[in-house]
């Protein structure tokens, strides 16, 4: 059991069981349920959507017999396409996929994309959106591309269709896998990370902040008027206030050092970015690049493996490495609060994904 410094502070209470799939298998894919057409569609906006996108194009193509196409990524900044082998372990997702939903690499040459509808596809996708939306574009055209939208956060499957609901659970845990490079370096960073905290008799903890999301004008606040967005001084305040010492190490996602880091490092002395971990040589490789694809996926990886991950902010990458966490048993996840009370502790800060078990992955996972 691991605690916070302060003693009169209630123990964080380590788990690291991890959770059991509790779905029943997807059934075989049938050679008569089989269509001619495809499904094609890319992944957008970093991994903490990607798990998401993935999930959609598996159960669009299941439920119209259709044959999924793997996904290109497309570059955040610059639009132009990666191949998914660049971040992901492509064998990885041909095997986890094998049997539920036929799969190809590419379309055939004489298949053309050039006129392909486009159908906006919301995240968790209903069996009836399927049947009304897209199955006649898909019979009218045999190829169809899905864009899926994220209308609100949304962490619960309710498709009324136990088929469709393990395949997305299949999709959602395990698919995405970071390809050999990438995930060497994530776990190189996550080792070093851990073993500075045991030198220092602290815990290691991944905190999802970036300046730039935060300068944006993130500064909204819930249906209840709480502050859904913070700095990082005022992260460092709730960590000092619900127990943290400065023995704790601390991860930012923050990839390189800015000013508004230093007050949470003055609080925290081992305060670290990528920048600070990697060497020269990975620097080059990993963060020199005009994508932050990159960044973003060795991110996910580091704070679904720490010892606590706190979010800054609200939204996909919070929900969706909460979700991981919670399937291998990590279900250290704070959120910070304006509010503490002298008396408060990290464990009454855990997040509702956690406390309430309102995650996807609860569904999915026992």
């Amino acid at each position: 059991m691991a605690t916070v410094s302060h003693l009169t502070k209630k123990p964080l209470k380590q788990n690291d069981k991890a959770l059991k799939p509790c779905w029943n298998p997807p059934a075989p894919l049938k050679e008569e349920d089989q269509s001619k057409g495809f499904v094609i569609f890319s992944l957008t906006n970093g991994p903490e959507y990607h798990i998401s996108q993935i999930a959609d194009a598996v159960v669009v193509a299941r439920y119209l017999g259709a044959t999924l196409v793997l996904p290109d990524i497309k570059n955040s900044k610059s639009g132009n396409s990666m191949n998914l082998g660049d971040i992901y372990d492509v064998e990885n997702v041909l095997d986890k996929l094998n049997g539920f939903v036929k799969v190809t690499k590419t379309l055939p040459p004489q298949v053309s994309t050039r006129s392909t509808p486009i159908v906006r596809v919301p995240n968790k996708v209903s069996q009836d959106y399927i049947l009304n939306k897209i199955k006649p574009i898909y019979k009218a055209k045999g190829i169809v591309k899905i864009e899926s939208f994220f209308p609100s956060t949304n962490t619960t499957i309710s498709r009324n269709n136990n088929n469709l609901d393990s395949l997305s659970c299949q999709a959602m845990f395990g698919t995405l896998q970071l390809q050999k490079d990438i995930q060497e370096e994530a776990e190189s960073i996550v080792q070093k990370l851990q073993t500075w905290s045991q030198e220092s008799n602290g815990l290691f903890v991944a905190v999802d902040l970036r300046t730039e999301v935060l300068k944006k004008g993130c500064n909204g606040k819930d249906g209840k008027g709480r502050k859904q967005c913070y700095q990082g001084y005022e992260i460092g305040e709730f960590l000092k206030r619900v127990g943290f010492g400065q023995e704790t190490v601390i991860y930012v996602t923050q990839t390189k050092w800015s000013p508004d880091l230093n007050s949470l490092r003055h609080m925290f002395p081992k305060t670290y970015t990528k920048e600070n971990i990697m060497s020269a040589t990975k620097k080059e490789k990993f963060l020199s690049s005009e994508s932050i694809e990159l960044e973003k996926a060795i991110d996910f990886y580091i704070c679904s493996e720490s010892d606590v991950f706190v979010p800054s902010v609200p939204g996909p990458f919070y929900e969706n490495v909460a979700g991981m966490r919670i399937v291998s048993g990590k279900d250290q996840v704070i959120v910070p609060s304006e509010i503490v009370s002298p008396e408060a502790s990290a464990s009454e800060h855990m997040s509702p994904y956690v406390t309430k078990k309102n995650h996807i992955a609860y569904k999915c996972f026992c």
